[in-house]
């Protein structure tokens, strides 16, 4: 345990007694990088527990600041910071939550010039965007880089969860080859969302990548977990590789990062 402060060997105290962690996982997790799409519903909670479970270094993307309708689900904000970036909110906060923690904080948004450059180096990345494009975007740019990629959405009452591991399973694509057509499936903003379900799909996602960092139990590759809160029901569907993948299949036909809002007809 001399890799350790006393401070850090009571802080982590629960997870270095679990024969699964130990002072050797716990090790991983404090030389773990990870990138989060977003720091609203689904990165706020999932930020919060990867800080605490002391991932060395979080970077956040969000080129929105906080609203007075984000803090209904959006935890890592509060009414002092309506008004302020959300990644610069989000900073302050888990740093002040965990100072082994290293928030590297992106104002920018992501596309298609910038986001090889942006993720390269992080070990894995978590997706809690709220529209296709950046869904597509990420995805495309970690199967390119071979990235684990944590991908989760809410809607309503509803919630699902996957996990894509390039070369060992599906990708985004396989599971929605193309976009819904941008009139078809309204925003939280025009139909709501129950704001406690931001928590439970973006805790499964934090313990996704937790699990990928240890190299411990099963995470939801080839497998889309969904959450009906309303009849609280959980289900997990297997999905397939598509051999006809754009992106991943057997002959890709996606050789680099495309213009996402006009394949997915939409302008921001």
């Amino acid at each position: 345990m001399s890799d350790f402060t006393e401070e850090q060997i009571d802080r982590y105290s629960r997870h270095i007694i679990l024969p699964e962690v130990g002072g050797k996982g716990q090790k991983m997790l404090l030389e773990s990088k990870v990138f989060l799409v977003g720091a609203g519903g689904l990165g706020s909670p999932a930020a919060f527990y990867l800080a605490a479970a002391g991932i060395g270094k979080i970077g956040i993307s969000d080129n929105d600041d906080v609203d007075f309708s984000n803090l209904q689900r959006q935890i890592l904000h509060s009414t002092k910071d309506v008004g302020r970036s959300k990644v610069q909110s989000a900073k302050e906060t888990l740093e002040d939550l965990n100072p082994d923690v290293e928030v590297v904080p992106y104002t920018e948004r992501l596309n298609s010039e910038n986001i090889i450059d942006i993720i390269k180096d992080y070990d894995v990345i978590l997706d809690g965007s709220d529209n296709f494009p950046t869904r597509y975007l990420v995805n495309d740019a970690c199967v390119m880089l071979g990235k684990p990629l944590s991908h989760g959405s809410i809607f309503r009452f509803d919630g699902q969860a996957t996990t894509i591991l390039p070369g060992q399973g599906p990708c985004y694509r396989c599971l929605y080859e193309s976009p819904p057509p941008p009139d078809l499936v309204p925003s939280c903003q025009e139909a709501g969302v129950l704001g406690i379900i931001a928590g439970i799909i973006g805790v499964v996602q934090a313990t996704e990548v937790i699990k990928l960092r240890l190299g411990k139990g099963n995470v939801l590759n080839g497998k889309l977990l969904l959450y009906d809160s309303l009849n609280m029901d959980f289900k997990k569907l297997n999905i397939q590789r598509n051999p006809a993948c754009p992106m991943c299949g057997e002959n890709p036909t996606i050789k680099e990062l495309i213009d996402y809002e006009e394949f997915c007809q939409v302008n921001f």
